[in-house]
């Protein structure tokens, strides 16, 4: 049994610090339902909070196959890990679609500012003079506990009618209440966000159809004229494709000394070797997918069936890691559903990433 997948060889020192950070604290956040500071601290120092900050404030405008590649290495340590770094990356983005001055606020204190985003509209918003006043509670929110920022999405009268608009609001101007008890994804700490009628000036504010469309404001870099549509599915599937990953690794090093039932050396077991392959073939068909979205995206707008396409495979993606996931968690047998065990873990949170609306067949249109 080979227990190989291919896997991403230029990723940054300081992301493979991370990661094995990451990865020696999975069990014990996965316990306490948060991250510990010091593997916040390292994904932040790794870069990921800084990827698609502008240059002109101190941010890389990286690349989207870059950052698969980043997330994907944090994830075969610990999925709720790579969440966080993919989070914490794309909510950053959203803030190159605010005015200049929303722009300069948001990042005065550095590139390495934590943003998290709330994408669902829930709350509403009421004009006054300069701005707007903002109440609603929005919850699975990932990374708002360390948040500095929360970019978050809430309805806003126009006529007869509401439209949705981003709201960048400080985390002095919100509360967050522990509602996340999830089954898998624990560690993300994806709580709820309360904002009670705080004033959010008219710089601070964005349609949301200007970030759907990639409406950048000083920026054409092409991580920023992306559509949100083209490539939101990479950010939310990347840490289910290194947990797969790391899935393989943790069925092989368990499969290494024993058999699938039968008169067979251990590693000899033709019905292992199945499982195996099966499993490896089916996560890099899902990198190969995932890899053409992200490509896709750094380059820019790309063409009117592009969204469309990305979603696709992006859900396509998550279907196929599942599987393989599935699939090994199920050979494993009994001994892999104790609870300091890795693959239960993976399991978990591979099942909980693909449930996204951006991953799923029947809502990613609507992503």
């Amino acid at each position: 049994m080979s227990g190989f997948v291919l896997t991403p060889t230029d990723t940054a020192d300081r992301v493979r610090v991370a990661a094995a950070l990451a990865a020696r604290h999975a069990g014990s956040a996965d316990r306490a339902r948060r991250l510990p500071g010091e593997v916040v601290a390292a994904l932040v120092a790794a870069g990921f909070s800084r990827h698609f900050v502008p240059v002109r404030w101190g941010g890389r405008a990286g690349g989207f196959g870059e950052l698969l590649d980043a997330v994907c290495t944090v994830g075969e340590g610990c999925t709720s890990a790579a969440w966080i770094a993919a989070v914490i990356a794309g909510a950053a983005r959203m803030g190159v679609y605010l005015p200049e001055e929303g722009q300069r606020e948001l990042w005065a204190t550095g590139a390495e500012t934590v943003i998290a985003g709330a994408l669902n509209p829930g709350g509403r918003a009421t004009p006054e003079a300069g701005g707007w006043r903002l109440t609603g509670e929005w919850p699975t929110v990932s990374g708002v506990d360390f948040a500095d920022w929360t970019l978050v999405c809430a309805l806003v009268p126009r006529g007869e009618r509401t439209v949705a608009r981003f709201f960048a609001v400080p985390c002095r101007d919100y509360r967050v209440v522990d509602t996340w008890f999830n089954v898998g994804l624990r560690a993300t700490g994806s709580n709820t966000l309360i904002v009670e009628g705080a004033f959010v000036p008219g710089h601070r504010s964005v349609a949301r159809g200007a970030v759907r469309q990639g409406l950048a404001v000083g920026s054409g870099a092409p991580c920023h004229t992306a559509r949100l549509r083209t490539i939101s599915g990479t950010l939310f599937a990347a840490p289910a494709l290194g947990a797969a990953r790391a899935a393989v690794r943790a069925w092989s090093a368990r499969s290494g000394g024993r058999t699938v039932g039968g008169p067979f050396a251990p590693g000899d077991d033709p019905r292992a070797r199945s499982v195996l392959a099966r499993a490896e073939r089916e996560i890099e068909s899902a990198a190969l997918l995932l890899r053409r979205v992200a490509l896709a995206g750094d380059g820019g707008p790309g063409g009117e069936g592009e969204p469309a396409r990305a979603r696709r495979d992006c859900a396509l993606a998550a279907d196929q890691l599942v599987d393989a996931v599935e699939r090994l968690f199920r050979a494993a047998g009994c001994g892999a559903q104790a609870q300091d065990d890795p693959l239960q873990r993976i399991w978990r949170d591979v099942h909980c990433a693909a449930s996204h609306t951006a991953l799923r067949f029947d809502t990613a249109s609507g992503a």
